[in-house]
C-alpha cells in the first residue's frame, strides 16, 4: 500500500486508494484533518488538536505553519518573526527551531506530523506502511522539496513522489475523463498560493505552466485581523498585547475563526477576554470590511494567474476547467474573483481541504500499478543551464519544460593547453550569470589541447522530483563528472517570482548585453587565431597584406571594448575579409606538405 499525504501549512490529511476509489482516512474522533501543530512537553509531544489547545497555554513551546519554513535561511522570514511565539535560530544556513535548550530543524517538525499521519493510515488500514506520496506546492524551489523528503526519510516513509498540489487537484477531480482540454487548478491554503495550467489529452495530464507564491495564504488574512484587532485593543483598552504572547496567540485563533464564519455569515461578533481583569474586547466584523483589508493579498494571486496564462500562452476563454482547492477558497470573495477572472464558475464541489490528499492518493495508486490508463507529467519552473565564455548563461533546459527530462549540448575548450573545465550550474531567466542564481559547481580535467579541442558533452538530467543530475564527459577520454545538485537554502519566493519578472522587464537590456559578451568572446578568438596564422603564413604572403592584416586586428583590438556589438562584429568581418587570401595560402603550405611526407614515406618504404 501506498499512501497520499497533504503536507499542508494548516491542516495535513493521509489518503489511499480502495479500489477505483480515494478516501480520506479520518482520525478516532472521526475528523480527516490533522492541525499541522507540534506541542512539546518535558515527556514528549502533542501533535494536531491537542498541541492546537496547547498553543494558547505555552505558545513558546508550540509550533505552528512550519511548512513556511522548509528549505529556507533566517533571513528569508525575518519580516515575520513578530507573529511566531517561538524561537527561531540559523544553523548551517538553515532555520532552527529553539524548544527549550533544544534546536529542531523545519523536516524534524515536519516529521512528528507525518508520523502522526503514518500512525493513522497503519492503524485504519491494518499494516505497516512505509511508502508515500507527499505533494508541495508547485513553486516550491528545489531546497523546499528537498527538505520534504527529508521530512519523509526522519518520518519512516520512502518518499515515491513528490507532486505539485495543484497537479493532485486535478486528479482528484477525475479530469482525466475529459477527452481534451485546459485546466486551471486555483490553490490557496494557509500558507501558499499557486495557481497551474494544465493540458488534457487522451487521458495524459501536462502541466503547461505554474505561478505562485510560497508565502501568501490564509494566515496572512489572518494576520491582517489580528493586526486590526491588536491596535484597537491598544488604543481602546490600553492593553500592550505584545506583552502577552497567550492572548496574541488568543487572538490569532478567534480572527481565523471569525474569518471561517464570515464566508457564511454576512456580519460576525467576536468577544476576546483580556487579562488582569481588564474586562472583554468586542467588535462586529462585515464581511466587506473583511475583504477590504484583503483585497490587495487576492489580487497578487490574480495577477498570478495571468502571468501562468501567458505562460502557457492560452488566453482566459480558452480554459474549460477551473478547480478551486484549499481551505481559503471558501471565502465568497475569492470565489467571486476567480469566477470573474476565467469567465466561468469553477469546481468546488469537493471538500477543498481534502481535495489534493485524495489526489496524492490516486498518484500513489498509479505509482503501485492500479492504474495503467493514466499518464501525469510535471513541469520545472524555472531555466537550467551553465556559464560561458564573458559570463553568458547558456540555458539548456527551459522553464516550464515537461518532466521527467534530460538535455545534453557540446563545449570546448577557449585557452591554449587548458588541463580542467570548470562546469557552473545556474538556475534563472536573465542572459548573465550574475543575474541569476548559482547551484552548483565541479571540475572535468581534459588534456592539454589546443583551444577548441576537447569535446565536452555536458548533460542535465532532471527526474520525476524536479531533482537535477549535471554530468559532463569528455568525449576524447570517455573521462566524466557528475553532481546531483544538492539544495541551497535561502531562495525566497520572491527571488523566484523577481527572475521571472526581471526577465521580462530587462528582456532587451539582457539581449543586448549578451551579443556584446558574444561579439567579444568571437572577436578574442579570431585576433588569437589571426595572429598565429599570421605567424605561420608571413612568408607566404607580400609585406603590404600582411600590414594590412595586422591593422585590421588592430582594429578589432580596439573595437571589441566598446559596448555596441554591430561595431565589434562589423571589425570582426573587416578582419574574415583581409584574412580569406591568407587561410587560401596556408591551406595549400598544408596540402603540399602532407603530400610531400606522403611521398616521402612512400620513398622509405
Amino acid at each position: 500500500m501506498i499512501i497520499g499525504i497533504d503536507l499542508g501549512t494548516t491542516n495535513s490529511l493521509v489518503a489511499y486508494m480502495d479500489g477505483d476509489h480515494c478516501r480520506v482516512i479520518p482520525g478516532p474522533d472521526g475528523r480527516a484533518t490533522v492541525p499541522s501543530i507540534v506541542g512539546f512537553l518535558d515527556n514528549g509531544m502533542l501533535v494536531g488538536d491537542p498541541a492546537r489547545e496547547h498553543l494558547v497555554r505555552s505558545p513558546s513551546r508550540t509550533v505552528y505553519s512550519v511548512k513556511r519554513f522548509m528549505g529556507k535561511a533566517l533571513a528569508d522570514v525575518a519580516d515575520e518573526l513578530k507573529y511566531f511565539p517561538y524561537t527561531l535560530q540559523e544553523k548551517g544556513g538553515v532555520i532552527r527551531i529553539q524548544i527549550g535548550d533544544t534546536l529542531y530543524s523545519p523536516p524534524q517538525v515536519s516529521a512528528t506530523i507525518l508520523k502522526e499521519l503514518k500512525r493513522r493510515a497503519e492503524a485504519h488500514l491494518g499494516e505497516d506502511i512505509t511508502k508515500a506520496v507527499i505533494t508541495v506546492p508547485a513553486y516550491f524551489n528545489d531546497s523546499q522539496r528537498q527538505a520534504t523528503k527529508d521530512a519523509g526519510r526522519i518520518a519512516g516513509l520512502d518518499v515515491l513522489r513528490i507532486l505539485n498540489e495543484p497537479t493532485a487537484a486535478s486528479l482528484a477531480y477525475g479530469l482525466q475523463q475529459r477527452t481534451r482540454g485546459f485546466i486551471a487548478v486555483y490553490d490557496l491554503g494557509g500558507g501558499t498560493f499557486d495557481i497551474s495550467i494544465l493540458k488534457l489529452k487522451d487521458g495524459i495530464f501536462e502541466v503547461l505552466a505554474t505561478n505562485g507564491n510560497t508565502h501568501l495564504g490564509g494566515d496572512d488574512f489572518d494576520r491582517r485581523m489580528v493586526e486590526v484587532v491588536v491596535q484597537d485593543m491598544n488604543t481602546r483598552h490600553g492593553v500592550r498585547v505584545e506583552e502577552s504572547q497567550e492572548l496574541m496567540q488568543t487572538i490569532r485563533l478567534e480572527a481565523e475563526k471569525t474569518k471561517r464564519r464570515l464566508s457564511d455569515e454576512r456580519q460576525v461578533h467576536m468577544a476576546i477576554s483580556l487579562s488582569d481583569g481588564k474586562g472583554i474586547y468586542e467588535r462586529t466584523w462585515s464581511r466587506d470590511e473583511f475583504e477590504a483589508l484583503i483585497v490587495d493579498l487576492v489580487e497578487q494571486t490574480m495577477a498570478s494567474c495571468r502571468l501562468a496564462m501567458k505562460d502557457a500562452e492560452v488566453e482566459p476563454g480558452q480554459i474549460d476547467e477551473v478547480v478551486l482547492v484549499g481551505g481559503s477558497t471558501r471565502i465568497p470573495f475569492i470565489h467571486d474573483r476567480v469566477r470573474a477572472l476565467f469567465g466561468k464558475t469553477p469546481h468546488c464541489d469537493l471538500n477543498p481541504d481534502e481535495v489534493v490528499a485524495l489526489g496524492a492518493a490516486v498518484q500513489a495508486g498509479i505509482l503501485a500499478g492500479d492504474n495503467k490508463d493514466m499518464l501525469l507529467l510535471d513541469v520545472t519552473p524555472l531555466s537550467l543551464g551553465i556559464e560561458t565564455m564573458g559570463g553568458v548563461m547558456n540555458a539548456i533546459i527551459r522553464r516550464n519544460t515537461t518532466i521527467p527530462t534530460s538535455a545534453r549540448e557540446m563545449f570546448t575548450t577557449s585557452v591554449e593547453g587548458q588541463t580542467s573545465v570548470d562546469i557552473h550550474i545556474l538556475q534563472g531567466e536573465r542572459d548573465l550569470v550574475k543575474d541569476n542564481r548559482s547551484l552548483a559547481r565541479f571540475q572535468l580535467k581534459v588534456p592539454p589541447l589546443p583551444a577548441g579541442g576537447p569535446r565536452i558533452e555536458v548533460t542535465f538530467l532532471i527526474d520525476a522530483n524536479g531533482m537535477l543530475n549535471v554530468t559532463a564527459a569528455d568525449i576524447r577520454t570517455g573521462q566524466s563528472q557528475s553532481v546531483v545538485v544538492k539544495p541551497s537554502y535561502g531562495l525566497t519566493d520572491d527571488e523566484v517570482e523577481n527572475m521571472i519578472r526581471e526577465s521580462f522587464q530587462f528582456a532587451q537590456q539582457d539581449v543586448q548585453a549578451r551579443q556584446v559578451i558574444e561579439a567579444r568572446v568571437e572577436a578574442e578568438s579570431i585576433v588569437t587565431s589571426t595572429e598565429l596564422a599570421l605567424q605561420r603564413g608571413m612568408d607566404l604572403i607580400g609585406r603590404e597584406e600582411v600590414q594590412t592584416i595586422q591593422q585590421a586586428v588592430a582594429e578589432l583590438r580596439a573595437a571589441k571594448n566598446q559596448n555596441d556589438h554591430r561595431v565589434i562584429r562589423s571589425k570582426i568581418a573587416d578582419v574574415e575579409h583581409v584574412t580569406h587570401h591568407l587561410a587560401e595560402v596556408l591551406m595549400d603550405a598544408t596540402l603540399k606538405e602532407a603530400l610531400e611526407n606522403k611521398k616521402l614515406s612512400e620513398v622509405r618504404d
